[in-house]
């Protein structure tokens, strides 16, 4: 019963088989082997234009080059209050950009509220030297609860970055589990919304280490070589992360794996709204399940060897918790199973 995390959840064997195959033989280093513009190709394929894209190992220096590309000297970068860059990422969006702030929005469900979004960059107006200047906006995509930005929610957003000429990141560590929900293709919940750049995740969905910072807007991949190497995530047999994308994506084996992390969350959560001892905190919509349930009820699925994460309530929901309740988070993956759902909803109804 692991529900920490999906980071929790080991490789696809499809992946670890294919990462087998490539280990003998010999490529060209640092990214321009055979393998790697292979599965470049690919992903102009996927999402439907020439997109230019750079291997990273994990989803913080995805994130974080991904923002130095479009960062400023005295830049301020917009992202939701509770976003994994300014929660999760111990300052390095901010120390990688080079000191470029992060100012953080508020909005229900993980998702940043459009008015408040358009009256924080009113704040840094051009040539506020004292304030700095506005310099990007990031969405996460799933949001850090569960959520889901739907395809006119993220047209909002991309409205206003584009009525101030900012570009618009966005996070996809969970990029898959979003896509699958919304029955959307990768364009349509990207840069045809007005997604510049995307953090393509494939770690929590079944890789072993394989990110990739994917540029929409080519141009402004133009320092991006020289930022990837200067922060030490240039590595020199990068087909080793290509080889773990070219099995993610083949066959849409990424699809179905995420759509496994989906099914069983939706099946969890249905569990869970039918006990009386347990009740949702909000709905889930991708692989992230919020739950409030009697400190006895979690402290008895510990012991039971359930694996998951106590959680502090979302500021914007301060009576969310009853005397003797908790807050937890359950994630689910591509290596849930329904045994491993129904032996929780067992422990939490008894």
């Amino acid at each position: 019963m692991y529900f920490a995390s999906d980071n929790w959840a080991g490789a696809h064997p499809s992946i670890a088989a294919r990462l087998v195959e490539e280990a003998p033989g010999f490529a060209a280093p640092y990214g321009v082997s055979d393998l790697d513009r292979k599965v470049e190709a690919r992903l102009s394929e996927i999402f439907e234009c020439d997109v230019s894209v750079f291997f990273v190992a994990t989803g913080t220096a995805a994130n974080s080059l991904a923002l130095a590309s479009v960062g400023k000297p005295g830049g301020v970068i917009f992202c939701h209050s509770e976003a994994h860059v300014t929660a999760d990422e111990c300052g390095a969006p901010e120390f990688i950009t080079g000191a470029n702030r992060l100012h953080t929005i508020p909005g229900l469900n993980g998702k940043m509220d459009p008015k408040a979004l358009e009256a924080a960059i009113w704040r840094f107006a051009p040539g506020a030297v004292h304030q700095g200047r506005a310099a990007a906006v990031t969405l996460t995509q799933s949001t850090e609860v569960g959520t889901i930005y739907s395809l006119a929610e993220i047209d909002a957003i991309a409205a206003i970055a584009r009525a101030h000429g900012l570009p618009l990141h966005m996070d996809g560590a969970r990029f898959a589990n979003a896509l699958v929900r919304l029955d959307a293709t990768p364009a349509e919940m990207t840069w045809k919304r007005g997604v510049d750049i995307l953090s393509f995740g494939g770690t929590k969905n079944g890789c072993w280490c394989a990110e990739a910072v994917i540029f929409f807007n080519r141009e402004l991949a133009a320092d991006m070589p020289y930022l990837r190497k200067r922060s030490a995530q240039l590595f020199s047999k990068t087909r080793f992360i290509s080889a773990q994308f070219d099995a993610y994506l083949e066959d849409g084996l990424w699809l179905t794996m995420a759509k496994n992390a989906n099914d069983m969350a939706e099946r969890l959560s249905a569990g869970l709204e039918a006990l009386n001892s347990a009740r949702l905190a909000w709905p889930s919509q991708a692989n992230e399940v919020f739950a409030v349930l009697p400190g006895e009820k979690a402290a008895a699925a510990e012991a039971a060897g359930a694996r998951f994460y106590r959680w502090d309530a979302p500021r914007d929901m301060p009576g969310l918790l009853e005397d003797g309740e908790v807050l937890i988070r359950l994630v689910t993956s591509f290596a849930t199973t329904r045994e491993d759902v129904e032996a929780f909803l067992s422990i939490c109804s008894a």
